[in-house]
């Protein structure tokens, strides 16, 4: 099972947003049959089967074993995935593009470039998954709390500055054999926590 999944076909998004179909995704994180998951969520397993074939023909689960119950084959099925994101590319027509208008303060093009990062390591997932090799991927995350707005100015001014100067000394345009990566560094407010509400 992957730790997370990116869904980039329509059919697929459109499957995994049922209520229900959610449900069973979850519930299939340990495998499980038709009967032992509409035991679970008391649904009928003609209901569960129905379900569960959906899902099944878009990836989403996949065949663990068959079991021989009587005269009967019990399917045990898991989920692909311990979590799954939909990608913009399933909106391709609506999907946000940062080339268009960068205004690096908007809320707007912090948004389109969350976008495509999603669209383009969910390609690169799949990609490196195809071929049986490793991404190399490296983030960094952290919560830092600003004195006053002119602080978070200047801030995001000097970040910038380091970002640029960095960039610059690793960035070999002719380096033979070399691939180009992507660089994004985001700055929001944190969501408040119940405490702070």
């Amino acid at each position: 099972m992957q730790e997370i999944a990116v869904i980039a076909e329509a059919e697929a998004a459109r499957s995994v947003l049922d209520p229900v179909r959610a449900r069973l995704l979850a519930t299939l994180a340990e495998p499980g049959s038709a009967s032992t998951v509409a035991k679970k969520m008391g649904l009928s397993r003609q209901k569960a089967n129905y379900h569960l074939h959906e899902l099944e023909q878009h990836g989403l689960v996949e065949l663990v074993e068959e079991r021989r119950r009587g005269n009967m084959i019990e399917r045990v099925l898991c989920s692909t995935a311990a979590a799954f994101v939909i990608s913009p590319a399933v909106l391709a027509e609506l999907s946000p593009d940062p080339g268009r208008s960068p205004d690096q303060v908007s809320a707007r093009w912090l948004l389109a470039l969350a976008a495509r990062l999603l669209r383009e390591v969910g390609e690169l997932v799949r990609g490196a998954r195809a071929a049986g090799k490793p991404l190399a991927t490296f983030a960094v995350d952290g919560e830092v709390r600003f004195a006053s707005a002119a602080d978070r100015a200047a801030f995001a001014d000097e970040l910038g500055l380091a970002l640029r100067d960095l960039v610059a000394r690793y960035h070999d345009e002719g380096a033979p054999g070399g691939r180009k990566h992507r660089v994004v560094v985001a700055l929001h407010p944190s969501l408040k926590s119940p405490e702070e509400e």
